[in-house]
């Protein structure tokens, strides 16, 4: 069965060498059964992801493949590139499972690709932004690649060829089994593959490569957000390398109201009434969030008794609807002077 070695690697039939590099490293550290161990699917997954890179990662086989495809190559020779095998310790530093800047003693060149990690933020609002909408500045410390030295962790000047690669950034491995030349390229763990390697640190990031930054970042917060419902900015995240940056999101914590209750779309509220007033019926006002109305109260309502409001209640989100409005009436029964404990009795008599 025909294989395409450009899909496997998930790359453009256009894609140069080092793109090919790029995404070779990016599936290997992901699928290597070292990090895998005993799943037999992701171990059979990097072998095919080596036969690719075998051969789509040397120009000249690569070459034969795009004229002829996989019959260009026998079996033995496609066996050969999937069961060729690498040393794990150099591949793990090779792609930069390290931290982003321990390449030189803590200090030097970042990953030539890593993407940018996502941020949370949390952020308290009331219940009436949370209503109407509102918007909202917040100040976030977050990196930026270093202006001075661009993210190499040392300036221009300061950098030398790397004597272990020469200058390439790669190191090529040769291998003859029987009649068939095996050629693996990786890139070089001294330069992590940039081909330089730095004779003193950038002062300015102290040779991380990235420096700090306070940045203000406005956020629209619509009408009916719930609580715990977050609000994604997309590539205000982490900073990637050489990849999107990541993206952030916004945590909204709706503050306790001392009115109202809200339940999803619905809000709940208490309203006291006299006791006049629940015997022979009146009206009372009720103040919504963005409203006052008066609510008819029948006569001999109990206490504890609940109305209905219909759109009175939250927003909702991306709609021109509303929830509703319950209200839960509770009767204030006044303390009976002596002298007219007997009248009320009679009265409740009659």
């Amino acid at each position: 069965m025909e294989k395409d070695y450009y899909k496997i690697l998930g790359v453009d039939k256009n894609a140069t060498q080092e793109e090919i590099k790029k995404a070779f490293k990016q599936l290997a550290r992901k699928y290597h059964p070292d990090v895998n161990p005993g799943n037999k699917e992701a171990e059979e997954k990097f072998k095919e992801i080596n036969e690719a890179f075998q051969i789509l990662g040397n120009p000249e086989k690569r070459a034969e493949y795009d004229r002829l495809g996989t019959s260009a190559f026998s079996s033995e020779d496609l066996a050969g590139f999937r069961n060729f095998k690498f040393d794990f310790d150099e591949l793990f530093k090779d792609f930069g499972f390290e931290s982003i800047f321990d390449i030189f003693n803590n200090k030097g060149f970042y990953k030539d690709y890593e993407e940018g990690a996502d941020l949370k933020y949390d952020l308290e609002i009331s219940l009436e932004e949370a209503f109407f909408g509102v918007e909202k500045t917040i100040k976030i410390e977050n990196f930026e690649i270093c202006k001075k030295c661009k993210g190499l962790g040392a300036e221009k000047e300061n950098l030398r060829k790397c004597d272990r690669c020469n200058g390439t950034g790669e190191i090529r491995i040769s291998k003859k089994e029987g009649f068939t030349q095996f050629l693996t390229i990786t890139p070089c763990s001294k330069c992590n593959g940039i081909g330089k390697v730095a004779t003193s640190y950038c002062k300015e990031c102290n040779g991380t490569g990235k420096t700090k930054r306070l940045e203000e970042i406005k956020i629209k917060i619509p009408p009916g957000i719930e609580n715990n419902q977050y609000i994604k900015i997309k590539g205000k995240g982490g900073i990637g390398i050489n990849a999107p940056s990541g993206d952030l999101y916004v945590i909204i914590h709706i503050k306790k109201h001392p009115v109202f209750k809200r339940e999803g779309e619905n809000l709940f509220l208490k309203k006291t009434i006299d006791l006049t007033t629940a015997i022979f019926g009146g009206y009372v006002e009720i103040k919504s969030i963005d409203k006052k109305i008066n609510l008819k109260i029948q006569p001999g309502t109990q206490s504890h008794s609940v109305f209905r409001i219909e759109g009175l209640g939250m927003p909702i989100m991306n709609s021109k609807k509303r929830g509703d409005l319950f209200v839960r009436i509770i009767v204030d029964i006044p303390k009976l002077q002596k002298n007219k404990e007997k009248l009320f009795k009679k009265i409740v008599e009659e």
